[in-house]
């Protein structure tokens, strides 16, 4: 059987050799190979996405408490745990205070006692009430915003405040003829408040804080 001029690209050409322009076709389902088809490209694997700009941490990501916010957290819970103590030793003070003259024989007496022990009384709960500010400030500002530094930072000025005024009556009253022994420890006493006032004002209010306030969170 012939099957013309092995020449001419127009004429039927022998099975299992392929034509001339175009590549030679494999059966439906099998992939090309050989001839003239494409060489067939692996998938390429995207890039990662780059960190997110302006310094913050990619989303996910957890930023680490600073130094100072980690001192200032640790000495709002002591200071706290102080003033729920102090508002302890009051209550009962003052309800001892209150029983010992409770059976005076002297109604003035008894009257007297009474109002020193409701006074103590109020003073303890007033000193409890007081102490909820910076237990939950501590606790918050692990997770808090902007408005928990802030009232870290309140807290921290009145008591930078409170205890100034503080070590400034008991170096005047260095001065008088009163007991030395105790206006030195209550002096000594003072210092130490005014150090951890400022303390935690420092640690709240410095750039790495407001950064870390200031983090996204998911």
């Amino acid at each position: 059987m012939s099957f013309g001029d092995p020449n001419n690209p127009y004429g039927q050409q022998p099975q299992g050799q392929p034509g001339y322009g175009y590549p030679q076709q494999a059966p439906q389902g099998v992939p090309p190979q050989g001839g003239y088809a494409y060489p067939q490209q692996a998938p390429q694997a995207y890039p990662a996405y780059p960190a997110a700009p302006g310094g913050y941490p990619v989303p996910g990501a957890q930023m680490p408490m600073p130094g100072g916010v980690k001192a200032a957290r640790v000495i709002l819970f002591i200071v706290g745990g102080l003033q729920v103590l102090g508002g302890v030793v009051l209550l009962l003070g003052g309800a001892f205070f209150a029983s010992l003259f409770a059976d005076s024989s002297s109604s003035s007496a008894s009257d007297a006692g009474t109002l020193a022990g409701g006074v103590i009384v109020v003073a303890g709960i007033f000193c409890l009430a007081f102490a909820l500010w910076p237990l939950l400030t501590a606790a918050k500002l692990g997770k808090g915003r902007g408005g928990v530094r802030v009232s870290g930072i309140i807290y921290g000025s009145l008591m930078t405040l409170f205890s100034g005024l503080s070590v400034i009556m008991n170096l005047a009253a260095l001065g008088s003829d009163t007991a030395a022994g105790a206006v030195v420890f209550s002096l000594l006493l003072a210092l130490i408040q005014l150090g951890l006032a400022l303390w935690v004002l420092v640690g709240l209010a410095n750039s790495a804080a407001g950064a870390y306030f200031r983090r996204p969170q998911y």
